[in-house]
């Protein structure tokens, strides 16, 4: 496998250890500075060049976007995305993560646990919200914050309406959250690889300090989460649409409450807790998503452990050309069809009748398992035309049924 990886600071921790696991596994790999990158488009042809150098063919893009520069980082992802590069987060992912009441916003719709929390822009919402949130002590959070730079613990509520005026007047935006009493000081930061965590740590805030993170002196402890745990940190690195992922949660009285999603999760005070090769971990799965060919099999959404939301391209030569979708026996494999691409059409809920023809895609729900096992021996990957990203909205208006004879 030949792996790029996406960084401005190839000295850092993070940066050196995926290199270095990449190495120690026999694969070809390069940092490359996320800056230096051109993006070139053309009809049909999207292209990026490095260094004013046309850039050569990788197999696998791992990205180490930076919070500052979180719009071209993700226009370099995105480009590689069009090129039909495997990346270990989309653009997408990363900029649903990075935006902390985006991504708030969509874990409240699936039900994730997640500190009571307002947003507010008007002076005079202030105090209403701060009571809606259950008063004082409430914490106060810059949208784009990392590493506990602007996270604020306020006391009283005219401590938290003065320190809300003064960040809305140096133009920034801030969220208001429940403080959550029985975490204080300390908080989970589970290491989501693929469906399953890693590793995961506890975090300790030490003296007067209520921020837990190590960069700002918390002490780290390894931890066995528990299954609730688990499954709330592989869903919430899923919904987002991120492969790997830093979760961080608060343990409240009711469960876990999911405080953050980090693209960029640091290895350095994980892997030294720990003291499990995580870097390998993450380099092992790129590895074996990047041995996915000729059937463009290409997870689009999990949601639940094992079973996921994915495209099957079927190319000339396919043994499925010519069968029915019953014949196939995808069914008996556990996995069901829930939409058929056929050029312009989008046949949601495709007869069981239906002939499959060359170049149809098929939105199919299932194991993973199951869907791998259909792919054959890895060939040589090449670029590849563009296939569309599919809108997501798609996996909301998938209940029109194909029992007719209309499309």
């Amino acid at each position: 496998m030949k792996l790029a990886i996406l960084s401005c600071s190839p000295q850092a921790y993070s940066t050196r250890r995926l290199k270095e696991a990449a190495e120690q596994r026999g694969h070809r790999v390069k940092v490359l500075n996320t800056l230096k990158f051109a993006i070139d488009l053309d009809r049909g042809n999207p292209d990026l060049y490095y260094r004013q150098k046309h850039l050569s063919t990788y197999d696998a893009v791992l990205p180490r976007i930076g919070a500052s520069i979180t719009y071209y980082g993700t226009a370099v992802v995105r480009q590689f995305q069009e090129m039909d590069i495997f990346c270990a987060n989309t653009a997408h992912g990363i900029t649903n993560s990075r935006d902390k009441l985006r991504s708030l916003q969509i874990l409240s719709r699936h039900h994730v646990g997640i500190p009571r929390t307002t947003f507010v822009r008007d002076k005079k919402d202030v105090l209403p919200a701060i009571k809606r949130v259950g008063g004082a002590p409430v914490i106060i959070k810059l949208i784009e914050g990392t590493q506990g730079i602007g996270v604020l613990l306020a006391e009283s509520e005219k401590q938290a309406e003065s320190i809300i005026e003064l960040l809305q007047s140096q133009k920034q935006n801030v969220l208001i959250q429940k403080f959550v009493a029985e975490s204080k000081g300390k908080d989970v930061r589970a290491f989501v690889v693929g469906d399953q965590v890693v590793a995961a740590m506890r975090r300790v805030a030490q003296g007067q300090e209520f921020r837990s993170n190590v960069h700002r002196g918390g002490i780290a402890e390894p931890i066995d989460l528990d299954e609730q745990y688990r499954e709330t940190a592989v869903r919430c690195a899923q919904i987002l649409g991120l492969r790997v992922a830093g979760v961080d949660m608060l343990e409240g009285k009711d469960g876990p409450q999911v405080m953050e999603v980090n693209s960029s999760p640091g290895l350095e005070g994980i892997e030294s807790c720990t003291e499990l090769d995580i870097a390998g971990a993450v380099v092992d799965y790129i590895a074996a998503q990047v041995d996915f060919p000729e059937i463009d099999l290409r997870q689009r959404l999990t949601v639940s452990k094992g079973y996921g939301v994915t495209e099957i391209f079927v190319p000339e030569g396919s043994k499925f050309i010519g069968q029915t979708i019953v014949e196939t026996k995808l069914a008996e494999s556990d996995i069901n069809v829930l939409t058929l691409y056929r050029g312009s059409k989008v046949i949601p809920n495709p007869r069981a009748g239906r002939v499959l023809e060359p170049g149809d895609k098929l939105l199919c729900f299932g194991k993973l398992e199951a869907m791998r096992g259909m792919v054959p021996a890895r060939t040589q990957r090449k670029r590849r035309p563009v296939v569309q990203e599919l809108d997501t909205q798609l996996l909301d208006g998938q209940a029109g049924a194909d029992s007719g004879s209309g499309e």
